[in-house]
């Protein structure tokens, strides 16, 4: 059985994300995916938070294509949550930083070099894109 690790803020979760959810799926038996905290949202976009991480962790929750949803690091610098959980796969948005070799630079590090790293295709991102719409 494959997992495939989705990360974001989905703040708040839009069609976009719910798309990229069912595409990463696709990608394997079981989704798991892990939602910003919310000073994680302060430190990288310099702005509060729209919804407070356990309302977006309870919305993400609710789509019946994800298997598990999680709280991400308090410091996702330490990759504890990497570390922590068994995965073959980690799917990314089109748009969505770091770059694939910084991933795979991060994998490396912490001896899970076996992952594989998806680039998702966009969903009407002319419509969806999350800096457009005001939400991540």
């Amino acid at each position: 059985m494959s997992t495939i690790l989705v990360f974001g803020t989905f703040d708040p979760l839009h069609a976009g994300h719910e798309y990229l959810f069912r595409e990463a799926k696709k990608l394997g038996d079981r989704l798991i995916v892990v939602v910003a905290q919310d000073e994680n949202i302060r430190r990288e976009k310099h702005r509060e938070p729209r919804m407070p991480q356990a309302d977006r962790l309870h919305a993400v929750s609710a789509v019946a294509c994800i298997d598990n949803a999680v709280l991400g690091d308090a410091d996702p610098s330490e990759y504890a949550l990497l570390k922590s959980l068994a995965f073959d796969c980690i799917a990314l948005g089109y748009d969505q930083r770091p770059s694939n070799e910084d991933v795979r630079a991060i994998l490396h590090a912490i001896g899970k070099e076996h992952v594989r790293v998806v680039r998702l295709p966009a969903y009407k991102p002319e419509q969806y894109k999350s800096s457009l719409i005001g939400t991540s």
